[in-house]
């Protein structure tokens, strides 16, 4: 990890907690004027430790509640059947997180959707002919019980 000090940390964390707020507030709640906490902010930037700000949307609120796991096995693993499958896998909206793991699958995603027709419809029409696909299990989410973008800095 690239060497930060505790006005990093402090930045970071309030940027991990509201995206939008001013130059001038972020440096008032860390204790910096304006424009050398705008420079740390630049810093921080131009290091790739902020790689961008987003807005986090309310997937409820948006008729986008339901969330489902899918373990991923491919039937080979050379280095070019996984490519493939990662190269497809980006370009599908619903899957909002893809990992490569290690144990008994290849790969977890997680998938957000409506309801269980239009994850039905999905595995159907597309994650059943991604390529390199061997096998998908699903996991439906009952409840989410914790939801964090904010990573645990020190501060």
């Amino acid at each position: 990890m690239k060497s930060l000090d505790r006005l990093d940390r402090r930045i970071l964390n309030e940027l991990q907690h509201e995206g939008d707020i001013s130059m001038q507030e972020l440096g008032d709640r860390v204790g910096l004027s304006h424009t050398p906490c705008w420079r740390r902010v630049k810093r921080l930037q131009e290091q790739g430790l902020i790689r961008r700000r987003v807005t986090l949307l309310d997937a409820e609120q948006l008729d986008l509640a339901v969330n489902v796991f899918v373990n991923v096995s491919l039937k080979r693993h050379q280095e070019n059947a996984l490519n493939r499958f990662e190269e497809a896998v980006v370009h599908i909206p619903e899957v909002v997180e893809c990992y490569s793991v290690s144990g008994e699958t290849d790969f977890l995603l997680r998938v957000v959707v409506a309801d269980v027709s239009a994850y039905e419809r999905l595995l159907k029409a597309t994650l059943v002919h991604l390529p390199e696909v061997g096998n998908l299990t699903s996991t439906f989410a009952l409840r989410q019980v914790k939801y964090t973008t904010a990573l645990p800095l020190d501060d």
